[in-house]
């Protein structure tokens, strides 16, 4: 025992040209401080989103859609795999701490010659119990394991903000498909109204009441508006097509709603601080910095001996011979002596892995910072938007009644009314827009926010 422990000493001192030198702390750089409050009006909330945040828009086909996204979407379906192989490899970490138990069994025959110079065949079996067990003095399996379990935790928030991702983005593209929907309604009503046009002026045109320049004006404003419809029902093909994409399916026509009938949530803001408890992206990079740092405590352990036990038990049975009892008790010491710099090497390349964690969760902070201030300022200026563009769009109409009235007195040219249709076609699009404008940010919002964000499988 003196002799043993003689041993381990000299080891030790042997190890000290490998010993890590003094552990560093991740750059202050990568810090983040939370602002104390929005910049933008906010109405302060500690439920801004719920789970199922799509409802809050008013229609079951969106949330139909979205229903199918999250059970077909083959993104996601990878991201739950990506969750099973991290399961399975915190399993395996965890059983590192604990001891290993084997089982074997060999046969041997042979022939030779015996001591009186007579060929025998000798037969021996012997099966076996191995116990091997690695006394983690320094804590290297612990932190790989704590490294493996934080691992898990971020490959979960991965999956979540996956959902998150995924969600927000059927509901964007939902609400592009009903815009332009409403566009095509625009674009068909104004072709039917240049029809009118063009047959008013061809009829004018016979009876000499114009000249052949109106006639070519009206008809060039109809050509232009039929243009519109092909090239808008192209776009809500291939609009559908990146929507069932989405949502696992095969190019198909979409079921859905119209843009007027969807309703424009206001959610309120969480305090900046609590949106640091609220964003899968944000948990999923914290989740990685510890899964670094226990990395990086693993690393410099190995620096350190390792103490493994072992023991051995079993019977061997020889033809002709009773059969014994054989044992095998011991334990071994593993210290790195010289290695060319390979350990020192893993330790410096898992601290630079913790450093880039680091800053891979400053940047997540700030990036959902910013996306909320974003989001908050588009709420009210949006809305603002909207408004004025609904009062253009009742002037226009209005001018475009009088120049009609003014053009059939026979006070005007055509062209002041042919001008009035232009400016009334844009505003209805403008306006369409506008409230695509308006439902999409309220989509950023709530995606934002962290919204539909399950805390499943936290600990």
């Amino acid at each position: 025992m003196r002799r043993a422990l003689i041993g381990l000493t000299a080891l030790s001192a042997l190890t000290a040209c490998t010993t890590p030198g003094p552990r560093t702390a991740p750059p202050a750089t990568a810090s983040v401080t939370p602002p104390a409050g929005w910049r933008a009006a906010a109405t302060p909330s500690e439920d801004a989103a719920a789970a199922e945040w799509w409802k809050a828009f008013g229609d079951p086909h969106l949330s139909d859609l979205v229903a199918a996204a999250l059970a077909y979407n083959a993104d996601l379906g990878a991201a739950e795999a990506r969750v099973r192989e991290a399961e399975a490899q915190a399993r395996q970490a965890s059983a590192a701490l604990l001891p290993s138990l084997t089982a074997s069994a060999g046969i041997q025959k042979q022939r030779e010659l015996s001591a009186f110079g007579k060929p025998e065949t000798l037969q021996a079996f012997q099966p076996q119990l191995q116990v091997a067990y690695e006394v983690d003095l320094w804590g290297r399996v612990r932190a790989a394991d704590t490294a493996a379990r934080a691992s898990l935790q971020a490959s979960r928030d991965a999956r979540d903000a996956a959902r998150l991702s995924v969600s927000a983005a059927v509901a964007r593209s939902y609400v592009a498909l009903l815009s332009l929907d409403a566009q095509l309604t625009t674009a068909r009503a104004t072709l039917a109204s240049r029809q009118e046009s063009a047959a008013r002026a061809r009829r004018r045109a016979r009876e000499g009441v114009t000249s052949d320049l109106e006639l070519r004006q009206a008809e060039a404003e109809l050509e232009a508006a039929a243009q519109r419809v092909p090239a808008l029902e192209l776009a809500i093909r291939r609009q559908e097509g990146a929507l069932a994409l989405l949502v696992g399916q095969t190019a198909q026509a979409i079921p859905r709603g119209s843009l007027a009938g969807l309703v424009i949530p206001q959610p309120g803001a969480p305090l900046p601080s609590s949106l640091l408890n609220r964003r899968p992206d944000i948990a999923q990079a914290e989740a990685s910095l510890v899964a670094a740092d226990a990395s990086l405590t693993s690393a410099r352990a190995a620096f350190l001996p390792q103490v493994r036990l072992s023991a051995a038990g079993g019977e061997l049975s020889v033809l002709h011979v009773d059969t014994l009892t054989v044992w095998s008790v011991g334990a071994s010491v593993l210290a790195p002596l010289f290695d060319g710099g390979r350990l020192r090497a893993q330790s410096d390349a898992a601290a630079a892995r913790r450093d880039q964690a680091a800053f891979a969760y400053r940047k997540a902070v700030l990036t959902a910072f910013s996306e909320v201030e974003s989001a908050l300022e588009g709420t009210g200026r949006l809305a603002e938007q909207e408004a004025a563009a609904v009062r253009q769009r009742a002037a226009a109409a209005s001018a475009l009644d009088h120049a009609r009235k003014r053009y059939q007195a026979g006070y005007v040219a055509y062209l002041e009314e042919l001008d009035a249709q232009r400016g009334l076609l844009a505003t209805d699009l403008a306006l369409t827009q506008v409230r695509e404008a308006r439902l999409q940010n309220a989509v950023a919002l709530y995606q934002a926010l962290g919204g539909g964000w399950t805390e499943t499988g936290r600990p």
